[in-house]
């Protein structure tokens, strides 16, 4: 059989071999191999040529490339050199792509021109979370994120007050965001093929004054989260055992304000004096520290 036959066709798994990549499990490396779900993550995220994609996560490039396609501009970000030459095979021919080294959670994502409109990524799986939270906070012009990241990622962005799942993530990202699991991704698409389920999260910042906690700002209107709200969410979380009121006063994030205080102010939302952090709404919170006048 020829060289030619024995090359894949599927761009990924061509570039796998011809550069001879090895997936760093360290990294969460589990680079797309199935080029039939681009359209469906491009479907979602309803791109054009208006838009500024940021791709966290850019790998082999399978999706770097369909980007290119669909949208005005790309900032690729990827923090591992070894995949220099397969990346830049995919990106080299499209001008309109920038690809930038390094890891996501510590570069300047602020200082890029033009700033990001919408992330669409398959996110690295140990970073998932963290790059969406930073990036709602941090790049206050993104309107809307499509990112895959493992199940349970998904799940705790996207819990409803009362789930096992509902915590932090889900107060942060819902107070400036909705958000939606929009359909599972088989572990198939995949390689190598991850030890966890996969989905596809979906989430939308909310218009000016329908956002919780992120009142109006200097740039296109929105701001981050305030950090004093950030803060008494993080300390209602932290002893999660324990009461809201507790909580707050074992991590010391309730800004001074005694377990009286706080009682009363719950009990003005229409809560127990003794409710645990995960029956309030992200509305609760952000009334909670208005209340509070954190």
């Amino acid at each position: 059989m020829s060289a030619v036959a024995d090359t894949p066709v599927q761009p990924s798994m061509r570039r796998m071999r011809q550069f001879a990549v090895r997936p760093d499990r360290e990294l969460g490396q589990n680079f797309l191999v199935d080029s039939n779900i681009l359209g469906v993550i491009g479907r979602a995220a309803e791109l054009d040529r208006s838009d500024v994609v940021l791709e966290i996560g850019g790998g082999l490039g399978v999706l770097s490339e369909y980007l290119a396609e669909h949208a005005g501009h790309v900032h690729v970000v990827e923090v591992d050199e070894r995949l220099r030459d397969a990346l830049l095979d995919a990106t080299g021919e499209h001008p309109n792509v920038t690809v930038h080294w390094g890891d996501a959670m510590r570069i300047d994502l602020g200082l890029l021109e033009p700033q990001p409109t919408k992330l669409v990524a398959n996110l690295p799986y140990g970073i998932a979370a963290g790059v969406l939270l930073r990036t709602i906070e941090e790049l206050p012009e993104l309107t809307s994120w499509v990112a895959m990241a493992q199940r349970e990622v998904g799940e705790r962005l996207a819990a409803s007050p009362g789930e096992a799942a509902y915590g932090v993530p889900s107060v942060i990202a819902q107070l400036a965001c909705e958000v939606q699991v929009l359909r599972a991704i088989p572990r198939t698409v995949f390689r190598p093929v991850p030890n966890v389920d996969s989905v596809l999260v979906g989430m939308r910042r909310l218009p000016v004054g329908s956002a919780p906690g992120t009142p109006a700002g200097p740039r296109g209107g929105k701001s981050p989260l305030d950090p004093a709200l950030h803060a008494l969410v993080a300390g209602a979380f932290a002893h999660r055992r324990k009461t809201l009121v507790g909580s707050l006063a074992l991590s010391g994030r309730a800004a001074g304000r005694t377990r009286e205080q706080v009682r009363e102010a719950l009990q003005s939302l229409g809560h127990p004096a003794d409710v645990r952090a995960e029956r309030l709404t992200p509305l609760d919170f952000r009334e909670l520290a208005r209340l509070l006048e954190l």
